[in-house]
């Protein structure tokens, strides 16, 4: 834990360029990602990356302990779906952890492409996040992009910041929606009341979700969920808080179900996006798990 306290001469300084020029080897994009995962107070309370610091503000920092002297190549088999010297595109299985944090030491999908990818990773995420350009939940499944040097890192940040990039989703919720296509426009931000969860705050950060109906059952809605904004657990809350939670989600819902499911249905289904070197249009699929489909099979046959 780390504590500052601003002065005045360090006053109206946002609080991203602040941190990471009193702390050392933190980058602003590191203390970016800490502030949005809610390692950083101020005042006791969780702010925005623009958040502007004022004189006497206390700052907490929560820093993470270091795991890189234990991070090793692991052999975890991988789904590639796409590779080339630049960016390495896998289809995550569900109950896999992206990266190292507290709880998940190894055995992540970060030590596995450590494996493959020998010594050809971005950088930029540090080094328990090498070639992590983005991530998926543990429990949701499908397309991730690698990279695998610092210019293709730096491209698709920056497409992923600007919203170039389209993601494609498919879900299986519990209740019949009537709507064939909505969107849901509100904005998320880290739950005061519990931090582990995200909830919808008018104070929070845009978010937007569209779906369309891909198949109604009796009492489940399977669907399509493309988003413009990649906020943490966005379609699990934003679907949880119109009355629509995905099946087996044990934090957004009760995770109930008749299928035995574990963990959310959600699968990362289709990305579309330029390749950060050459510029061609990437469109790239990733069917859905057994698991899923088999739960897919038995609705159809229920009918």
């Amino acid at each position: 834990m780390e504590n500052l306290i601003v002065t005045t001469e360090d006053k109206d300084i946002r609080i991203d360029k602040y941190i990471s020029s009193k702390l050392e080897n933190i980058s602003r994009v590191a203390v970016q990602r800490m502030i949005e995962n809610g390692d950083i107070l101020v005042n006791g309370k969780v702010v925005r990356t623009s958040y502007k610091i004022q004189e006497s503000d206390k700052i907490e920092i929560t820093l993470e302990e270091p795991k890189e002297a234990h991070l090793k190549p692991e052999d975890i088999p991988l789904d590639i779906v796409y590779e080339d010297n630049d960016i390495l595109v896998v289809n995550k299985q569900k109950g896999l952890v992206v990266h190292p944090g507290n709880g998940n030491p190894n055995g992540t999908l970060v030590n596995a492409i450590m494996a493959h990818c020998k010594d050809s990773l971005s950088g930029i995420g540090g080094e328990i996040r090498p070639g992590i350009v983005h991530r998926i939940d543990k429990d949701t499944s499908g397309l991730l992009i690698i990279a695998k040097n610092d210019k293709a890192h730096i491209n698709l940040s920056e497409q992923i910041k600007n919203h170039e990039v389209k993601k494609t989703y498919l879900a299986l919720v519990r209740g019949r929606i009537k709507e064939q296509e909505a969107t849901i426009d509100m904005p998320i931000a880290r739950d005061e009341k519990n931090r582990i969860k995200m909830a919808v705050d008018k104070n929070g950060k845009s978010a937007i979700t569209h779906f369309k109906v891909l198949k109604k059952y009796e009492n489940y809605t399977f669907l399509e969920v493309n988003i413009e904004t990649g906020r943490t657990h966005q379609i699990r809350v934003h679907l949880s808080k119109i009355g629509f939670p995905l099946v087996g989600d044990s934090v957004y819902s009760n995770g109930k179900n008749s299928f035995g499911v574990q963990g959310q249905m959600l699968h990362s289904y289709r990305l579309e996006f330029k390749h950060p070197v050459t510029g061609e249009t990437l469109k790239l699929e990733a069917k859905l798990p057994k698991y899923f489909q088999d739960v897919l099979d038995k609705l159809d046959k229920e009918g």
